[in-house]
C-alpha cells in the first residue's frame, strides 16, 4: 500500500502518523522526494482501511500495490535512486543520479602484472570502476576457477595503486567475510535466486550489483532485489546481462527492452553487460550504444591485455586499445542522453 502525503505537511505530524501505522503491524518505508513524500506500507495491509486513511488531513491519496515487490517498486520511491561509492582518495562516485558509470576489467584476475596493467589502462581511458573475478563460476569443473583469496588481494593492490573502486563477484555465503574491503559485491546470474545469500547481503550494507539470471523474468529480478532490500540494504544496482533464448549465434540475447521496463517499474539504477550478452568482442560497441540510448545508467564490460591468451572469456573481451576507442565514442552518446561521464565528484 502506498500513501502519498500532501505537500507542506508538517514533518512531525507525518512521523506520528507513520508511527500509528506501524502500531497496526506493518513496516513503513519513507520516501522523501523532490516534490512529495510517500509512505510505503510493507506487510499484511488487509486489515487497514484505505478509505479511513484517505480521510486523514495529511493524505493526498492511497494506492494498493499489486506487484509482489514493494521496496524496489517505483510506486514506493517515485524518484530515481542511486548508489554512492567512496574512492580511496576521498572522493565519491555515483551510479545513477544523472551520471553514467563504466566498470571495466578482466573476466578473471590471472596474475599481478595483468591486473595492475589493465587497471591503469582502463582508468586512463575513463572507467570509474575496476572489475575482475577472483572466484569464477565456470560451466566446466576443469576450467580456470580463479585465484580465490590471492585474486582479491591483487584487486585491492590495484585499487590502492589506481584509486579505482573494486567490483567483484561473490560465489558463496562463506566468502562474505573476505569482501570487507571490496566496494561493490557482484551477485552473478547463477546466484540471482540464491535467497540465503541475498538475505545475508541485505544485512551487509555494501552496494550490490545484481545480475539478471539466464532465464529470469524482469519480475524475478526485482523480487531478488527485494530480498536484499528487505534486509535493510537499499544500495542495489540492477544489471541486464543477456538472457538465454533459442538463438545460438550469440552467447546470450541482450534484452534491450528490459532497460526501459526496469526503469518504469523500479527506481533502482540499471546497467548493462554487453560482453556477456553477446560473447563477441566486436559486438560490444554496438550494444553499448544501444544501452545508452535505451536509458541505462552504466556499463560493465570485460577488458583484457591479451584476449587471445585469456584464461576465461577472451572472445568477448576488448583489448585496451579497443576500450579506449569505445570510451571516446561513447562520450558523445552519453552527452546526447543528458548524462555525465566523469570520474569523481
Amino acid at each position: 500500500m502506498i500513501i502519498a502525503i500532501k505537500q507542506g505537511s508538517p514533518t512531525e505530524e507525518v512521523r506520528l502518523f507513520a508511527k500509528s501505522l506501524e502500531e497496526k503491524g506493518v513496516q513503513v518505508h519513507f520516501s522523501e522526494g523532490v516534490s512529495q513524500t510517500v509512505l510505503g506500507l510493507v506487510g499484511d495491509t488487509a486489515g487497514i482501511d484505505a478509505e479511513s486513511l484517505s480521510a486523514n488531513h495529511l493524505v493526498e491519496k492511497v494506492v494498493r500495490v499489486q506487484e509482489p515487490y514493494k521496496r524496489a517498486n517505483r510506486k514506493f520511491h517515485p524518484d530515481d535512486s542511486y548508489v554512492r561509492v567512496s574512492t580511496p582518495i576521498g572522493g565519491e562516485l555515483r551510479i545513477g543520479d544523472g551520471f553514467f558509470s563504466v566498470i571495466a576489467g578482466p573476466c578473471s584476475v590471472e596474475n599481478r602484472e595483468q591486473i595492475l596493467g589493465i587497471a591503469e589502462s582502463v582508468k586512463e581511458s575513463g572507467a570509474g570502476f575496476l572489475r575482475g573475478g577472483a572466484f569464477k563460476p565456470r560451466t566446466s569443473p576443469y576450467s580456470f576457477q580463479g585465484l580465490g583469496v590471492n585474486g582479491l588481494e591483487l584487486l585491492l593492490e590495484a585499487k590502492k595503486q589506481t584509486g579505482l573502486p573494486i567490483v567483484t563477484e561473490i560465489m558463496d555465503l562463506n566468502q562474505l567475510d573476505l569482501f570487507g574491503d571490496i566496494d561493490i559485491i557482484q551477485v552473478g546470474a547463477r546466484n540471482m535466486q540464491n535467497f540465503t545469500l541475498l538475505k545475508e547481503l541485505g544485512r551487509c550494507g555494501k552496494p550490490i550489483l545484481l545480475k539478471r539470471g539466464l532465464s529470469a523474468t524482469i519480475n524475478e529480478l526485482l523480487m531478488s532485489a527485494e530480498y536484499v532490500m528487505a534486509g535493510g540494504n537499499e544500495n542495489i544496482i540492477l544489471c541486464e546481462r543477456g538472457i538465454r533464448t533459442f538463438e545460438t549465434y550469440t552467447r546470450n540475447t541482450l534484452d534491450i527492452s528490459a532497460i526501459p521496463a526496469l526503469r518504469r517499474q523500479s527506481h533502482l539504477p540499471v546497467i548493462v553487460d554487453p560482453s556477456h550478452a553477446a560473447g563477441l568482442s566486436w559486438m560490444v560497441e554496438t550494444l553499448s550504444k544501444a544501452a545508452v540510448a535505451a536509458g541505462a545508467d552504466g556499463l560493465i564490460m570485460e577488458v583484457h591485455n591479451n584476449p587471445e591468451k585469456a584464461l576465461s572469456d577472451g572472445e568477448q573481451s576488448l583489448n585496451p586499445s579497443a576500450f579506449t576507442n569505445l570510451m571516446q565514442t561513447l562520450k558523445k552518446y552519453i552527452e546526447l542522453e543528458g548524462k555525465k561521464l566523469r570520474i569523481e565528484e
